[in-house]
């Protein structure tokens, strides 16, 4: 029988993006219902309390403290940073929850295949926060096809252009700069989502190979203007005229990125600029960024090779004015394109009694646009909610095996970038049993 009660979750890393899930309870209450955290930042926990109106004693300082104690909610949602996904869902799936996990699920294939192994063990539901497939355009590319007028797919172009300041922000300055620090690739944290996208467009159709190239283009010692200092606000002449400086890009404008770069701030009222200024002075988001401990790629591609034949690129280019998500679908019936940020898509489908020779239709999603990921977010957090309850499986939903594809394409990507191109072979037999 369905679940009716609200679903019942305690929040494990209580960032930016598990708050985004959680607080769909303070809209949807008869659905779902924050009841705990762990995180092992007081103030988070404290906030937490506050926000959601659960009693200190379901206040934990980690996902191990949490699982010393007797299962009191139905699910778990794990905001924690990437290379500690495995580590805190583990206990917590052996103790019984259900649980909505933050992408990446895993930062290797030995960590994928010990989680899957754990949740399949253990019967668990575990839904992957890949968002873009909640969104109303992607939801609507995905339709398209499903119904057939595009035909058969013979080639995905997908691009990512991360803009100049997400780039500098959270991949040279920020938390995802150092593959040493953050044990995941640029591919893996910025475009799992796009590659998931590929997958779950191309259906039943495995990835065969993947072949990648990618470098450091911009952001290396050898780059920077002369004269530059190593720190914007402290030793650098430029700090008013270089289009990266932490006093352009943050302290001017101080609500970009500020889940980030004030991150130190967070819980302080009434922040002034001159907590601002002495928080650059100090934090990692003052450096130059072109003196910066940085090693992961800013541009990458990748080619794909499908079993039916079938191909797809994927192209992440750091450093762009504008942020987009590009998509470009050829069938044997017709083709799609369109830009996420703009919230439209153009269908033209062949047709030799036209004068052009095919008839176009042009589609404006821009009023079921929402907030948080282009109307995905919430979409998701109701997704996972009739999931737990039900069962169901909706055409976005990523249950974790749903999700392996994308996650394995990525990690062959970087295998192949990693060994100057090389195609690498994606080998599905670990993982027999796992629904497309």
């Amino acid at each position: 029988m369905a679940q009716t009660e609200p679903v019942t979750a305690v929040i494990v890393g209580g960032g930016h993006r598990a708050i985004i899930y959680g607080d769909y309870s303070l809209k949807h209450p008869d659905e779902l219902k924050i009841v705990g955290i762990a995180d092992p930042m007081a103030e988070r926990r404290e906030m937490a309390m506050k926000r959601y109106g659960f009693p200190a004693e379901n206040c934990f300082a980690s996902a191990q403290e949490l699982a010393q104690r007797p299962k009191f909610a139905d699910a778990v949602i794990n905001g924690t940073m990437d290379h500690q996904h495995f580590e805190t869902s583990v206990p917590l799936l052996e103790k019984g929850y259900d649980m909505l996990l933050e992408k990446p699920f895993a930062v290797s294939e030995e960590e994928m295949q010990k989680l899957l192994a754990v949740i399949h063990a253990n019967g668990s539901k575990v839904m992957i926060c890949h968002v873009l497939r909640y969104t109303p355009f992607y939801r609507a590319v995905k339709r398209r096809i499903l119904s057939g007028e595009l035909g058969d797919i013979i080639n995905i172009q997908m691009a990512e252009h991360v803009s100049y300041h997400h780039l500098s922000t959270s991949y040279v300055r920020g938390k995802w700069a150092n593959s040493d620090v953050c044990k995941t690739s640029m591919l893996l944290a910025k475009s799992c989502h796009d590659i998931d996208i590929m997958m779950w467009l191309m259906g039943s159709v495995r990835p065969k190979t993947v072949t990648s190239a990618g470098s450091i283009f911009q952001f290396r010692p050898e780059n920077a203007p002369k004269d530059a200092g190593t720190r914007c606000l402290v030793d650098c002449p430029l700090a008013d005229t270089c289009r990266y400086s932490a006093k352009k890009l943050y302290f001017e404008h101080p609500n970009r990125w500020e889940c980030y770069v004030w991150a130190d701030l967070e819980h302080g009222e009434n922040v002034t600029d001159e907590d601002r200024w002495n928080s650059l002075l100090k934090s990692p988001y003052g450096r130059c960024i072109y003196k910066c401990d940085n090693n992961v790629v800013d541009h990458q591609s990748v080619l794909v090779n499908f079993e039916n034949g079938a191909t797809g690129t994927h192209n992440m280019i750091g450093g762009s004015a504008r942020s987009a998500r590009i998509i470009h679908i050829i069938g044997t019936k017709g083709e799609l394109e369109g830009v996420f940020e703009d919230n439209a898509i153009t269908v033209r489908i062949i047709d030799a009694d036209e004068e052009s020779g095919f008839r176009t239709e042009s589609v404006d999603l821009s009023e079921a646009e929402a907030e948080g990921h282009g109307g995905g977010d919430d979409a998701l957090t109701a997704d996972f909610v009739r999931y737990i309850r039900t069962g169901e499986q909706s055409i976005s939903c990523t249950a974790i095996d749903n999700s392996v594809a994308g996650h394995l394409t990525v990690f062959n990507a970087d295998r192949s970038r990693e060994n100057g191109g090389a195609p690498v072979y994606c080998d599905f037999s670990k993982y027999e049993g796992s629904p497309d």
